[in-house]
């Protein structure tokens, strides 16, 4: 699993759209209300906003989908 951050000053939209037409299939948005509720903002490629969720949940969500190879279908 490769993980890169995106720290550019762009707006977000053009950061997910970016992101999209890489085929990124997770993207995560951490802000100052993500950070002090310990939690994520998950979009998925092919289904979209998944909304706030905590870390360890996402987490576990990913080891589970790697575990099932169901990220191989993904990208």
């Amino acid at each position: 699993m490769r993980v890169t951050g995106d720290y550019r000053s762009d707006k977000i939209g053009a950061k997910i759209r970016e992101a999209q037409l890489d085929k990124i299939p997770y993207m995560l948005v951490v802000g100052d209300k993500e950070q002090s509720a310990g939690t994520v903002a998950v979009r998925s490629r092919t289904e979209g906003d998944h909304g706030a969720k905590p870390i360890a949940e996402f987490v576990e969500m990913i080891e589970r989908e790697v575990k099932e190879r169901k990220l191989a279908g993904v990208i």
